[in-house]
């Protein structure tokens, strides 16, 4: 086999070769030396995209925090153990809370809740906003001590008259009582049956208490009138209401204040209620037991 006559080629050829290989050679100049990578012509650096990733990671929060769920204001110590378990507390931490309620104690204070549940100062925090305790622990109002200036001796119970039997005449002889307050008074006594104590003579009606005390060192009531008293632990507001001297909204505050206590222990607890003086409070005792 010839195989030189493979390697022997006329002009027209050659320059077919030549032609072809300095085609080569430029197309592997542009490929080494020519840049082909597109160019990113969005700039993420321009003052509105970057105002404009502002307000989308702003509405991402806002949606994110939608989706949390919303806190009311409530009372602590009637946290249950799925409103615990929200509000991101341990099961220690509410059984802590549950134990200290058993004993019959209150939460008065943030202070107080992280004292009993041990919760941290961060979720405290968080909580201690939508703590909602009733007026009179947020809003103690001190109470003022009557103390009266007599000007007069004391006179000893058995040289005063009975209230329950004094004549609208005999009532006009204290200075300050005329007609109309004798007779108003009477007419008290006759509404409850008679006194059962010298402290509801300061409910008659328009009777000035430095009046009343004048009264009471000439009268005493020597004869009670026996009450049936009632179970304030039991009792409704209605009930409450009809205490001689006590308005509806007075006995709604005191059956909301039983509730919220579960059970009063004791008539003198009530002198936490907004509005009791201790001259109410003396007539609580006369018709309300907590037994």
């Amino acid at each position: 086999m010839n195989i030189k006559s493979h390697f022997t080629f006329n002009k027209q050829q050659r320059s077919g070769v030549l032609l072809l290989l300095l085609l080569i050679v430029l197309l592997l100049c542009v490929y080494w030396f020519v840049d082909f990578s597109e160019e990113d012509t969005f700039d993420t650096s321009s003052a509105e995209i970057v105002a404009m990733q502002k307000e989308l990671d702003s509405l991402r929060l806002v949606e994110m925090e939608n989706r949390k769920p919303k806190k009311y204001p409530f009372n602590p110590n009637f946290i249950t153990d799925y409103k615990g378990y929200t509000l991101g507390m341990s099961n220690k931490e509410i059984d802590r809370l549950f134990q200290y309620r058993k004993k019959d104690k209150w939460i008065n204070s943030a202070a107080d809740f992280k004292k009993v549940t041990g919760v941290s100062d961060s979720l405290l925090k968080e909580l201690s906003p939508y703590f909602k305790f009733p007026d009179w622990v947020t809003n103690p109002k001190p109470k003022k001590d009557y103390k009266s200036e007599k000007g007069f001796s004391e006179k000893s119970f058995t040289q005063k008259i009975d209230l329950n039997k004094a004549s609208e005449e005999q009532l006009q002889q204290i200075s300050g009582i005329g007609e109309a307050l004798s007779k108003r008074i009477i007419s008290y006594r006759d509404k409850l049956g008679g006194f059962s104590d010298d402290i509801q003579l300061y409910s008659v009606y328009g009777l000035d208490p430095t009046v009343v005390q004048r009264t009471l060192n000439i009268f005493t009531v020597k004869t009670p009138k026996k009450i049936s008293k009632l179970n304030i632990n039991m009792a409704s507001a209605s009930d409450i209401s009809t205490i001689p001297g006590i308005s509806f909204e007075m006995a709604k505050k005191i059956w909301e204040y039983r509730r919220l206590r579960e059970k009063i222990t004791s008539i003198q607890e009530l002198n936490k209620i907004e509005g009791i003086t201790e001259r109410k409070l003396q007539l609580f005792q006369l018709y309300l037991s907590t037994e």
